[in-house]
């Protein structure tokens, strides 16, 4: 099922347009199974967790950080975590360079825009954004790479509110992405909306009950 689920969407989804597998508190043997599908690129939202499933994975799998970071944390998947989605402040990127140095890696991160109208969605404001894009401090940040943008929009149905939020969102990383050449990713859209934000200008989608069913959030 599985296995059917992930071609079924990667046949909808546009070339240009990459698949992180949204793995959280699903087991091993559903990865595995993923995996075994060809899918290797697989997204969790706590580093415990990703540890534990790095641990026991063929290594030739890319894990992406998708939840909220706690940089007292970072230390624990520096040697391995290929993309951090949701850095929310030059201090969190500041610990990334510093545990990624001490492996002697670079690690690619995506800044987190604020687009929802929830409050309880963490991200950056546009004009900070771009302020850290431009600041000469992240130069000097030798072990990251800012490589795109990531927002999660709105928990709702109304599509004129998700294509608002993710259209702005776009019209920012294409602004960026004239300027600086490292940016090409934009995270947006999960299992309800992915095709949405994929109109409105999304590189990367995060999806995961439409690949391993509903989640168990007594698990999360």
């Amino acid at each position: 099922m599985i296995k059917n689920n992930i071609d079924k969407i990667k046949l909808e989804l546009p070339e240009h347009v990459t698949l992180v597998a949204v793995s959280k508190t699903k087991p091993i043997e559903d990865l595995q199974e993923a995996y075994n599908g060809g899918q290797r690129i697989f997204g969790e939202n706590k580093i415990q967790e990703m540890v534990t499933k790095y641990d026991a994975l063929p290594k030739d799998i890319q894990w992406h950080m998708i939840g909220h970071l706690q940089r007292n944390k970072v230390k624990y998947m520096a040697h391995f975590v290929d993309l951090i989605h949701g850095v929310d402040s030059f201090k969190t990127l500041t610990e990334i360079n510093k545990q990624a140095k001490k492996h002697n890696r670079v690690i690619n991160c995506l800044l987190q825009a604020h687009i929802a109208e929830e409050s309880t969605k963490f991200g950056l404001s546009f004009n900070e954004i771009e302020t850290i894009i431009a600041s000469e401090e992240i130069n000097k940040l030798e072990n990251i790479k800012v490589v795109g943008l990531m927002g999660m929009a709105t928990f709702t149905k109304d599509k004129e509110q998700l294509q608002k939020e993710f259209s702005s969102l776009n019209t920012l990383f294409i602004n960026i992405k004239n300027k600086y050449s490292d940016i090409n990713i934009l995270s947006m859209g999960m299992s309800g909306d992915y095709k949405l934000a994929i109109k409105c200008g999304s590189t990367m989608v995060r999806i995961g009950s439409s690949i391993f069913g509903n989640r168990n959030y007594l698990a999360s």
